[in-house]
């Protein structure tokens, strides 16, 4: 276990891994002699096995990876370099290679970064070019030419990354650092009994899993429909994560509030779609009637006819048959009861759920859906300990501001602060580091603050609204008399 997941974890089987090219990232389960396609290169992940992550890897012919040895890069074309680019005019007549030159090139089976030497040696612009020019060349040919892939393991930074930039729609344009302030905000720890409720193809809650490290308990919040754990799946957790790992749907809070919850109230998993064994025997006895129909029409025949050996096959046919039947009906049979442990199990689970959302004790709440955060926060926060932390995100503030004015005139909870994270990417190089020229437009809102015991109830606080409108009125009269 230790090998898999310290950090000279090496490549398995079955494991599930993320594939990295420059920026950009895929994730891809580790299987045998299956074509895998990333970035315009198809290749196999057998020879990957038994790596180490974050190997790099070189896509050789046949698309078998083989991994990238470490070459010093020659730094002899670069001694040669102009004082600036003035006089150097983009006519597409600086390079002496075509493009059928270059497929030969790669048809002949010569490595990448031969090829971009060549390009470099076929370049009248390339000496004239400033140093820094003929790196960013360097790096851009190289990009292109290069089949290099580097496996690593996922991560909750990566996973974010990865769907932010290929998928922000499935996540809610939940960037990877407002999901870190929420991990933050919320104290997200081994240990805790956390409520999840998201939308973001399970993005937050996996990083919550992998954060907490199978120790403690969540329970996640589905609308209709089921829990959608795609992007959970992706992180490879072991099976023992997911032991602690509770259901419950939304629109059972309502009665476990009021409590008016109970087992029959628990939607059941397409029970009606599921035969029963009575309701399967009968529709495979039916089959025998008809075999039986054409053995006699078949045995009549024969006899008429006087061919015995027709009749030896017709016996050999229904012998088949029954043997036939008798195999369906122990598989349909072997199927009903598989689908029906795992909807006894399901059932228990949500009995398991619904017992430790009764409690009222949960260490932290976590909202990231596509609905309206106020109604959600106002019931679910009745489940969770007092002083506890609660984060919400929204990838619009207005629904927030409403939110946070609900909770202002309802009380129960301090420190409400709605936030918004500004993110700007860096470039780090000798004598040219700056901003990066594009950056994110926004990585949506969030609403966190604290639970507290409230100490007296409406009535109370409305003795003390009227104690405080009485006080004027005596502080009055005592002055009246002073003065009389």
């Amino acid at each position: 276990m230790e090998e898999s997941t310290g950090p000279g974890a090496r490549i398995r089987e079955g494991d599930c891994a993320v594939l990295k090219r420059g920026e950009v990232f895929k994730a891809v389960p580790i299987l045998k002699r299956r074509k895998v396609i990333f970035e315009k290169q198809w290749f196999y992940l057998d020879n990957a096995i038994g790596h180490i992550y974050g190997t790099t890897f070189e896509v050789t012919s046949g698309g078998s990876l083989q991994p990238k040895k470490e070459i010093e890069e020659p730094t002899t074309e670069t001694k040669e370099a102009g004082t600036d680019n003035r006089n150097i005019v983009d006519d597409g007549k600086s390079q002496k290679l075509t493009h059928d030159d270059i497929k030969a090139l790669k048809d002949k089976g010569i490595k990448g970064q031969e090829i971009v030497q060549q390009l470099i040696e076929n370049s009248t612009t390339f000496r004239d070019k400033t140093e820094f020019a003929q790196d960013k060349y360097i790096k851009k040919k190289k990009k292109k030419y290069e089949a290099v892939i580097t496996i690593v393991k996922p991560s909750t930074r990566i996973l974010s990354t990865m769907y932010y930039a290929r998928e922000p729609g499935k996540i809610n344009h939940l960037r990877y650092d407002t999901l870190a302030q929420m991990l933050t905000l919320g104290n997200i720890r081994a240990g805790n009994k956390m409520i999840v409720m998201e939308t973001c193809a399970g993005l937050v809650l996996g990083a919550v899993m992998e954060r907490m490290g199978g120790y403690g308990s969540i329970i996640q919040m589905y609308p209709q429909g089921g829990p959608v754990r795609a992007a959970t799946s992706c992180f490879g957790f072991p099976a023992s994560f997911f032991n602690s790992l509770y259901e419950f749907p939304l629109s059972k809070v309502d009665s476990l509030l009021s409590r008016t919850f109970s087992i029959e109230t628990l939607p059941s998993e397409s029970e009606d779609n599921i035969p029963t064994e009575e309701e399967s025997n009968g529709s495979l006895d039916e089959k025998p009637a008809s075999i039986q129909e054409t053995e006699e029409e078949s045995t009549t025949e024969a006899a008429m006819e006087g061919n015995q050996t027709e009749e030896q096959e017709t016996m050999d046919l229904a012998a088949e048959d029954t043997e036939n039947k008798e195999s369906k009906e122990k598989g349909n049979k072997e199927n009903i009861r598989e689908k029906q442990r795992k909807q006894q199990e399901r059932r228990k689970k949500l009995v398991e759920a619904a017992a430790l959302l009764k409690e009222k004790n949960a260490d932290g709440l976590i909202v990231a859906g596509r609905f309206h955060p106020t109604p959600l926060l106002l019931s679910l926060l009745e489940f969770v300990a007092p002083s506890r932390p609660f984060v919400v995100y929204c990838q619009y503030k207005e629904p927030l501001l409403e939110c946070y004015t609900k909770l202002r005139e309802k009380g129960g909870v301090i420190n409400l602060k709605l936030s918004e994270t500004w993110l700007r990417n860096y470039q780090v190089l000798p004598d040219r580091s700056h901003p990066k020229l594009t950056m994110s437009g926004g990585g949506g809102y969030l609403l966190s603050g604290i639970t507290v015991v409230m100490d007296k109830g409406k009535s109370d606080a409305g003795r003390l609204e009227a104690q405080k409108t009485e006080e004027p009125t005596s502080k009055k009269r005592k002055l009246e008399e002073l003065h009389s």
